[in-house]
């Protein structure tokens, strides 16, 4: 089953009245200030599409002054409706009735980004934050500015113009300190570029302010403590999720249509293709007993058009697309389908779309893989864990409460395409050395980390440290900090973006993987030993930074666990200067390491389902629910 999105109720009215004002419209005599009263009505009632076709009328047959005014505001219907072509056109004669209306200009820019003419939109931002005429001192006219820096800044960093668009947010919070989203942005874009110290206050903008803003992805990697992690979770709720106070719809739903029959489960996210969760998850939905489960997908993922993608929405019973709907209308849609388990694939993430979770649509509503970790998300009551992830004393400092699984909390998938075996001169690796590597995304690097990896370069003599290099500001960066350790530039080899197989066969030429700290490795983790490669990690306080080692209990090598940044960095010494042990390490994990635990991908599942069926009968029989 594939449900596409609801058609909005937004048809052309006809009626006697609506040609009576397109007839005025027409005359040349209908004042503005009439016509917008006209068409803000229309737009009241939904009907957009006539409320635009009164501007046309009005501003093809009216000559007046406040023409620019009356094209402005056609412009931002138009563009409300996705016109953006005849959007930009409107815009443009706005601006050539009147060359200094910064608001047409502004979205002007909007409307050129929707055609993907990058370069133009920023250049009609850039008009508005060069222009030294523009009155800084009046608050108004700062607003107009901020706008224009902080969407190039925001377009720049979608662009992957890291620097450019760290220099605009820096302008942006001379200006005005207080701006929560650009110092968010700010911080994360700092990491991204491995830009270090972080918190390296601007202007008025002070290191509590910093860290008070920053994100909750940008806070597993800054920090350990799972009260700041906590800490920014709340605050993104607090900012950004919508308090619901009505019945809960799955309530609605029921008394409408008792459940019964086959547990349904539906799962959330945006990342169902080629992405982190997409590549971990297609066997559990592949492997979901059938007789006694019903699998959908709640879904607004890109449409890749990857075998990924294919073959996740082939493993599922029903897929409902969410893209263009609103959340409401998403929520309404979970509802009646009667789920009754929603998992949560995404939490907090990129394109994480919390407000379908607050209005409830599933009585039981779980976290699971996309954020491990609290999201203080209301409406999100549990989250997948096991005893390793999830200590007890992480408890106090998570919304949720947990779900036990036996042995490990992540799921992954067997059926990973693995490329060529490849030499080491192929990526530029000297063929005698002992290779650490680390093919975390930058923004997991840290100083401390980093610093920790250079001291056990210098330890190891011949070594070598091979590493992601996400951008070049980030590599940039890395090497000015190894020329401050006395680490040559040739020790660090950096390797680029690879495709999955490609990805996947180069970990067997590392004889090390080292990793991050407090944001551990999580898919990179699974496919590090699922290729036979033996990790060292540094497990903390946080579920974010236990995950590694929860992956290592389960394979069954605890003892590459370590518990202080001190003892992970005597380990790595140890291991770079005694290869043997590095080589039994791969002879277990060929031997041993598919069979182990941590890849029983049904017996993880079929545990996965014994909480959920558990969960599910006792909710439908009104019984309290239980951990």
């Amino acid at each position: 089953m594939d449900k596409t999105t609801p058609a909005t109720k937004n048809t052309l009215a006809s009626s006697p009245e609506l040609e009576q004002l397109l007839d005025l419209a027409r005359s040349g005599a209908m004042e503005l200030s009439v016509l917008m009263e006209k068409a803000d009505k229309l737009q009241r009632e939904g009907l957009i599409d006539a409320a635009i076709l009164l501007y046309q009328n009005w501003t093809t047959h009216t000559k007046s002054v406040l023409l620019h005014v009356a094209c402005y505001n056609l412009g931002t219907l138009l563009g409300s409706r996705n016109r953006h072509a005849e959007a930009e056109k409107v815009y443009a004669t706005a601006l050539a009735l009147s060359p200094t209306f910064t608001q047409a200009r502004l979205n002007m820019g909007h409307q050129l980004e929707h055609l993907g003419r990058i370069e133009e939109a920023l250049g009609e931002w850039r008009k508005v934050f060069e222009d030294k005429a523009l009155d800084r001192a009046n608050p108004a006219v700062l607003e107009l500015i901020l706008h224009a820096l902080n969407n190039s800044a925001r377009l720049l960093e979608t662009q992957r113009r890291l620097a450019e668009s760290q220099v605009l947010m820096r302008q942006s919070l001379l200006l005005k300190a207080g701006q929560a989203d650009v110092i968010q942005h700010y911080v994360h874009i700092r990491q991204k570029q491995c830009d270090w110290p972080v918190y390296q206050p601007i202007g008025a903008v002070t290191h509590n302010q910093l860290l008070v803003g920053t994100s909750l992805l940008a806070m597993l990697s800054a920090s350990d403590d799972p009260a700041l992690q906590l800490m920014a979770a709340q605050r993104f709720v607090h900012e950004k999720v919508l308090p619901y106070k009505d019945r809960p719809l799955h309530e609605l739903a029921t008394a409408r249509q008792p459940r019964n029959g086959r547990i349904k489960i539906g799962y959330l996210s945006g990342d169902l293709c080629m992405h982190a969760v997409g590549l971990l998850t297609p066997e559990l939905f592949e492997l979901h007993d059938r007789e006694r489960f019903e699998v959908y997908a709640f879904c607004w993922s890109r449409e890749d058009g990857s075998e990924q993608r294919a073959r996740i929405l082939k493993a599922m019973d029903h897929h409902v697309r969410l893209a263009g709907v609103d959340d409401l209308t998403a929520a309404r849609l979970i509802a009646e389908a009667g789920i009754d388990i929603l998992v949560d694939l995404q939490g907090l993430t990129n394109g994480a779309r919390p407000n379908i979770l607050a209005y409830r649509p599933a009585p039981i509503q779980v976290s699971y893989l996309g954020l491990p970790g609290t999201s203080a998300l209301p409406g999100v009551d549990w989250i997948i864990a096991d005893r390793f992830a999830m200590p007890p004393e992480y408890l106090p400092y998570c919304t949720e409460r947990p779900i036990y699984l036996p042995n490990c909390y992540q799921v992954s998938d067997r059926q990973r395409e693995v490329g060529p075996a490849p030499s080491r001169a192929q990526y530029g690796l000297p063929e005698s050395a002992f290779v650490y590597c680390s093919f975390n995304n930058n923004h997991k690097f840290n100083e401390e980390v980093f610093c920790s990896w250079m001291r056990i370069l210098e330890q190891v003599p011949g070594s070598v440290m091979w590493l992601l290099a996400d951008n070049e500001w980030a590599k940039a960066n890395m090497l000015r900090v190894a020329a401050e350790h006395n680490v040559l530039e040739e020790r660090l080899i950096f390797a680029p973006r690879a495709a999955p197989p490609d990805y996947l066969a180069r970990f067997a030429l590392a004889d090390l993987f080292l990793d991050t700290f407090p944001y551990n490795a999580g898919t990179t983790a699974s496919d590090c030993l699922w290729m036979g490669t033996p990790i060292l990690t540094r497990s903390g306080r946080s579920y974010i930074s236990r995950m590694a080692g929860s992956l290592l209990n389960a394979v069954g090598l605890p003892d590459l666990i370590t518990f202080s940044l001190a003892e992970y960095e005597s380990r790595a010494v140890q291991l770079g200067q005694n290869p043997a042990r590095i080589e039994s390490y791969k002879r277990y994990l060929r031997d041993h390491g598919r069979s182990s635990a941590l890849f029983d991908i049904p017996t993880v599942v079929r545990d996965l389902e014994h909480e959920f069926e558990r969960m599910a009968l006792s909710q439908r029989r009104g019984e309290t629910l239980h951990a």
